[in-house]
């Protein structure tokens, strides 16, 4: 047993992704700052800190085997990298069009489409694809009555709804979901785009509503740019992560040790570690995936709805090529499939366009994402029927000469949360019933509140913020 000093209280981070490396950032910066006496440990059950965060840096290239960028809407990321003194590093994606791939052909997006909602009607109406019925049957949207329903429902419902079965299928959805795996049909609408249902709310119309907000904020030269742009660092996300790391100096950092059961002890709780050793706390942050969260509180039988959030099945498939391989018709910076194409591909970035410094002169990296929510099985195949599987899909969209110089497949097996319908009231139900039982403890990460990077880092931060106030009070 590591025992706590009379005159500090120690606060464990269980997991080293992002979410528990900027929450134990954050402890030791408000420790510093307002000379609390803090004691902070940081506990990974793997070798390494970063979760899926993973920059291969390879003959030159550039590969993330995980998230390669992120938006920071809200400037939490900005704050993050702005204090860890590597903003010189951040870089933004290059400007290029986006495509949709319908039944093997390659349609770009149409002008003005915020997250495939049209806002500029003229440019929806000029593009091929969709059909005029559906294109005014989308227009419906301008005139249909706001929704009645008051609970949560499936967004596939919602936007079908306002802008019919064929804009959903070909523009909006593979838009909104991107490289989420999710099913839109069991997706929370509460939980992933609540700002859809402000917007329906606000303005009736969502076109109107986001029309309306694009203008707003293309007035704004401060944020036009900076809000919708992608952004990472010149060497990779993992950049992010060693600069955490390397910050810090006042954390303690366990690797390969494995928090197996949390238990009260007194006005403590006590975590039971993998190595048969155990350390007090006075107050944990778990920022662990939730199902591995819950196995921890299994002796207690807490936590038990968290078994309900599922996980979807990926992987990012980066393949390198000589320069004079790629078809050079093609002028886009990547592409979307509509899940109602026989394709098993989800998704395709030219990384060569989008973040040329991370690609060599005279060569192309191509990012792929295979494997969504009721169709996982090809990430079970071995790397070689994978990259046939994904060369066939890429050939018949846009022709490639030759094979790939090297491919790098990175499997992520039930590692994507889905927020189906009820995730916000379930999330909320399980925070409460770890705060009766320990008052002292939060949950943070993508499985509860967002996603993207600057959601975990925003959770990250309040979490810390919540528990200093109760430490301290």
């Amino acid at each position: 047993m590591i025992d706590v000093t009379e005159q500090k209280q120690r606060v464990a981070v269980i997991g080293g992704g992002i979410s528990g490396l900027a929450a134990a950032f954050y402890l030791q910066q408000e420790a510093k700052e307002k000379k609390l006496p803090l004691e902070i440990v940081l506990i990974e059950s793997s070798h390494r800190l970063g979760g899926k965060i993973q920059t291969v840096r390879k003959e030159n290239f550039i590969i993330e085997r995980g998230p390669n960028s992120f938006i920071d809407n809200n400037n939490s990321m900005a704050k993050l990298v702005k204090d860890l003194g590597i903003e010189d590093q951040l870089i933004r994606s290059e400007a290029g069009q986006t495509y949709i791939t319908v039944n093997e052909k390659l349609y770009p997006v149409p002008a003005g489409s915020i997250l495939g909602i049209p806002t500029k009607l003229s440019s929806f109406l000029a593009s091929d694809i969709v059909s005029w019925s559906g294109k005014v049957r989308a227009t419906c949207d301008l005139w249909f009555p706001r929704s009645r329903v008051q609970e949560d429902q499936p967004l596939g419902k919602f936007i079908r709804r306002r802008f019919g079965k064929e804009t959903v299928e070909n523009i909006i959805e593979p838009l909104l979901l991107g490289i989420s795996a999710g099913d839109i049909e069991q997706l929370s609408l509460q939980a992933t785009f609540p700002e859809l249902i402000e917007m329906e709310k606000e303005y009736r119309s969502l076109m109107t509503g986001m029309k309306k907000a694009l203008s707003e904020t293309s007035h704004d030269d401060s944020k036009s740019i900076e809000e919708r742009s992608f952004q990472t660092f010149i060497n990779g996300l993992e950049t992010l992560i060693e600069a955490l790391e390397g910050r810090l100096i006042d954390t303690t950092i366990l690797k390969s040790v494995k928090v197996e059961s949390i238990a009260k002890a007194a006005h403590q709780v006590t975590l039971s570690l993998n190595n048969k050793t155990s350390i007090a706390a006075d107050a944990v942050i778990l920022a662990t995936p939730h199902l591995i969260t819950q196995k921890m509180f299994a002796k207690q039988g807490l936590l038990q709805n968290l078994q309900d959030i599922p996980l979807a099945t990926v992987a990012t498939v980066s393949m390198a090529f000589p320069i004079e391989a790629m078809d050079e018709s093609f002028n886009g910076s990547g592409f979307t499939v509509a899940r109602n194409s026989d394709f098993s591909i989800t998704s395709c970035s030219w990384i060569h366009r989008k973040w040329p410094a991370f690609v060599p002169e005279g060569y192309a990296l191509l990012e792929v994402y295979v494997g969504r929510s009721g169709d996982e099985a090809i990430v079970d195949l071995s790397d070689g029927e994978i990259e046939k599987i994904v060369l066939q899909d890429l050939n018949r969209v846009t022709p490639l000469k030759g094979s790939p110089l090297f491919t790098v497949v990175s499997r992520w097996k039930e590692a994507m949360p889905q927020y189906t319908v009820g995730h916000t009231q379930r999330v909320e139900l399980v925070k409460q019933e770890l705060y009766e039982h320990f008052p002292t403890m939060k949950l943070v990460g993508s499985s509860y509140e967002g996603t993207s990077l600057p959601n975990c880092v925003d959770q990250a931060r309040s979490a810390v913020d919540e528990l200093l106030i109760k430490l301290f009070e």
